[in-house]
């Protein structure tokens, strides 16, 4: 208690001090484009501004949810991001196991570190190679034409745009996921497998009766905690890689709102379909952290 007292009494000046830098450019670029939520509400002209811009209540929204293209965005949205999220996890998960098994702990860092290296890259940088990659005369192009299977143009198929989409989020990705599951394998008491080797259990069988019981937590708590994505199925991403041709596949909410506010200008549409999507995520993000906090105890307070 004397201890407590003492702490209390100390000085924190200099601490608050330091926060000062990190507080206001929070409240610049956090809190403060939070105002132009009213451009949904309004028929915005920016010439008027905020203030002199008509009001219209909920007439842009009426208007967002009849136009053809919001509910293609939408599904597309949807399904792009829960395959994200279903193969954002077997993939480094199954990966993490592989990893585990290697004898040689000089060649697994290797490997662990070539896996993870996509991930320090941006979009913009991988969007140029994965254009390459899946051109018409690219490497698996020319694998297939080797397979005598025709070319496929795959940036520019509405089938297999969204598949490339998953694929190269998961390449990209599946590195830091893949060190958290082997970070969970780490912590996984040896002792267990001791006994399930004396008892005669064969590699697979110690890791469906140990090793993913064990892990199923922290694989069951990133799960629910990536729900509260679900709406966001990558901008840059898509952007990087999409063209006109398959908007029809590839357009998600974030690209959509993209075009309609900076191609289009209709702001005040643009802004009540973020307003939605924003309304809809901050839903997703409570039950998602409600989830994980009755499932694994989870909180951030």
């Amino acid at each position: 208690m004397e201890k407590l007292k003492a702490f209390l009494r100390k000085d924190t000046t200099a601490w608050h001090i330091m926060l000062i830098p990190g507080v206001i450019f929070t409240a610049i670029f956090a809190y403060l484009p939070m105002a132009g939520i009213v451009m949904a509400f309004q028929k915005f002209n920016p010439v008027k501004g905020f203030t002199g811009s008509d009001f219209v209540g909920m007439n842009n929204f009426k208007y967002v949810f009849n136009l053809p293209g919001f509910y293609d965005a939408l599904w597309n949205t949807l399904y792009i991001s829960v395959l994200k999220i279903i193969f954002g996890l077997l993939v480094p998960l199954i990966l993490a196991l592989l990893l585990n098994e290697i004898v040689l702990k000089r060649f697994q860092k290797y490997v662990q570190t070539a896996i993870f290296v996509p991930y320090f890259l941006s979009w913009v940088i991988l969007g140029g190679i994965i254009k390459q990659i899946f051109a018409l005369n690219g490497p698996i192009n020319q694998i297939l034409g080797g397979l005598n299977i025709e070319p496929l143009m795959f940036l520019l198929n509405n089938t297999w745009f969204p598949i490339v989409i998953v694929i190269t989020h998961v390449w990209k990705g599946m590195g830091y996921n893949m060190i958290v599951f082997l970070a969970s394998i780490v912590g996984i008491d040896t002792s267990l497998y001791e006994a399930a080797e004396m008892d005669g259990a064969n590699a697979w069988q110690r890791v469906k009766y140990i090793t993913l019981p064990c892990m199923m937590p922290i694989i069951l708590l990133i799960g629910i905690l990536s729900l509260g994505s679900l709406l966001n199925a990558g901008f840059d991403q898509v952007l990087m890689l999409y063209s006109p041709v398959v908007y029809e596949s590839g357009d998600i909410i974030d690209t959509f709102v993209y075009r309609l506010g900076i191609f289009d200008r209709q702001y005040s549409p643009a802004a009540a379909v973020g307003l939605f999507k924003s309304f809809i995520s901050l839903i997703l993000v409570a039950f998602s952290y409600w989830t994980a906090y009755k499932v694994s105890d989870y909180r951030i307070f």
